[in-house]
C-alpha cells in the first residue's frame, strides 16, 4: 500500500488470484476514504455488469459527486481496456483504480492504457510480510546490497525479535498465499482450487486457449511439478503432452505469466514466447508442496524460494557458473548450512545463500535474509 502513487488517475493492480488485490482495495477504502458517496468500490465480474456498461456506471457516478472508483477483475468485463480509456479522457475529476489477473496486458490491449496507467504488481507475502502479519511486528524491507554489505547487523537486529528458522519453515510450506490464516488445514487443497480456475478460467479466457485443451495445461504443470526445477525437452515434451512445439511453448508461457511457473533463462538470453526456458520453477514454494504427490526436495524448495523473492525487483538469470546470477552482476549459489564455497571462490560479486543458519559469514548469507527484499 505504501508503495503506491495513490494521487494517480488511473492505477493498475496486477497478480496471481489469491494475493490478495481485493483485500488491498477494501483496506485502502476503509482508512482512507469518506463513505459520503465520493468513492465507489465495484466488482466487476458482478451479474449486473451484464446488462449494464461500465463507462454509463462511471459516468452517473461523477453526476453524483463520485471521485475515486476502485473496480475489481476489470479482466472478466469484455472491451475493460476501450472503456477505461474513455472515462480516463472523458472524466477527468476521477481517479480510477483496478485490479486484473496476472495475466492482463496492458501494453497489449486494444486500448493501449501505457501513456494512462501506472501499473503495478502484486506478489503474495515475502517472509518479512509473513512475519510482521503474523506475530504483529513491523520488520522493514532491506535492499539487495544492504543484505550483501551488512548481512551481520541485519540478521542479528532480526533474530533478537524473531525465532526465523522455525517461521522460515513454516513460511516455505504456508506462507506465501494471505488466506492461509482462514483456514489452514484447507490452505492446500485451496491452492488446487486456485490453479484450477486459472487453467480453467483465466488462461482461456486471457490467452484465447479452447477449453478442449485445459487438461494439456494441467498435465504440464504436473509434469513441471513433478521434478521442478525442471530442465525442458521441447520436442519429448510435446510428445509426451501431445501439442506441437509451438502450443507447447505458448503453454509454457502462459503458465509463466499466469504466476503459477517461472521461466528462468542463462544469463545474455532475451525470453519471448517462442523461445524455450532454459529451466522452468514453480513461482513459490507453497505450490510445491501443494502439487507435490512425493516427498519434497529441500535443495529445490530453496531454490523456488530464493528465485520468488528476486523476482520482484530483480532480474535473475541461471548462471553458466553457479546457480544464479542477479542483475548481470552478482552470481549466487544457493545450499545448505555446509555449502562449500569451491564454485564460486573465483568469481567476484558471488555470494553463497545458505540456509539453516541464523548468521552468516563473509560472503555466506542466511537464505532466510532474502525475504526482506519486498
Amino acid at each position: 500500500m505504501n508503495e503506491i502513487e495513490w494521487e494517480a488517475r488511473l492505477i493498475g493492480l496486477k497478480g496471481a488470484r489469491g494475493v490478495g488485490k481485493t483485500t488491498l482495495l477494501l483496506q485502502r477504502i476503509k482508512l482512507f476514504h469518506q463513505l459520503d458517496g465520493s468513492t465507489l468500490y465495484a466488482s466487476v465480474d458482478n451479474i449486473w455488469f451484464s446488462e449494464h456498461r461500465l463507462y454509463d456506471m462511471a459516468t452517473e457516478f461523477v453526476k453524483r459527486g463520485g471521485k475515486y472508483l476502485f473496480l475489481d477483475e476489470v479482466h472478466k468485463y469484455p472491451n475493460w481496456s476501450q472503456e477505461l480509456k474513455n472515462i480516463y479522457d472523458d472524466l477527468p475529476e476521477l481517479k480510477i483504480v483496478f485490479t486484473g489477473s496476472s495475466l492482463l496486458e496492458i501494453l497489449n490491449a486494444k486500448s493501449d492504457l501505457s501513456r494512462r496507467a501506472i501499473v503495478y504488481e502484486m506478489q503474495g507475502f515475502s517472509f518479512r510480510e509473513y512475519l510482521n502479519r503474523n506475530l504483529h511486528l513491523s520488520l522493514p524491507t532491506f535492499k539487495l546490497e544492504e543484505v550483501l554489505n551488512n548481512h551481520l547487523v541485519l540478521s542479528q537486529q532480526i533474530v533478537s525479535q524473531v525465532k526465523v528458522l522455525k517461521y522460515f519453515m513454516e513460511y516455505l510450506k504456508n506462507g506465501y498465499y494471505p488466506f492461509y490464516n482462514e483456514l489452514p488445514s484447507l490452505y492446500h487443497t485451496r491452492i488446487n482450487e486456485v490453479i484450477n480456475l486459472i487453467i480453467e478460467i483465466e488462461i482461456p479466457q486471457l490467452r484465447g486457449v479452447d477449453s478442449a485443451y485445459v487438461y494439456k495445461i494441467k498435465q504440464l504443470l504436473y509434469v513441471i511439478s513433478e521434478s521442478a526445477p525442471f530442465i525442458p525437452n521441447i520436442t519429448k515434451l510435446s510428445e509426451r503432452i501431445g501439442i506441437t512445439r509451438n502450443s507447447l511453448l505458448a503453454y509454457l508461457n502462459a503458465l509463466h505469466e499466469s504466476r503459477l511457473t517461472f521461466s528462468a533463462k542463462k544469463q545474455g538470453n532475451g525470453m519471448n514466447i517462442l523461445q524455450k526456458p532454459d529451466k522452468i520453477y514453480l513461482e513459490n514454494s507453497n505450490l510445491m508442496y501443494a502439487l507435490a504427490d512425493v516427498q519434497t526436495d529441500i535443495g529445490n524448495v530453496r531454490e523456488t524460494f530464493f528465485v520468488n523473492q528476486l523476482r520482484k525487483k530483480h532480474q535473475v538469470n541461471l548462471s553458466e557458473v553457479s546457480d544464479f546470477l542477479i542483475d548481470q552482476k552478482y552470481t549466487f549459489e544457493i545450499g545448505g548450512k555446509d555449502k562449500g564455497k569451491k564454485q564460486i571462490a573465483t568469481l567476484e560479486n558471488a555470494y553463497i545463500a545458505a540456509d539453516n543458519i541464523e548468521y552468516g559469514m563473509g560472503n555466506k548469507i542466511p537464505l532466510w535474509l532474502f525475504g526482506f527484499l519486498y
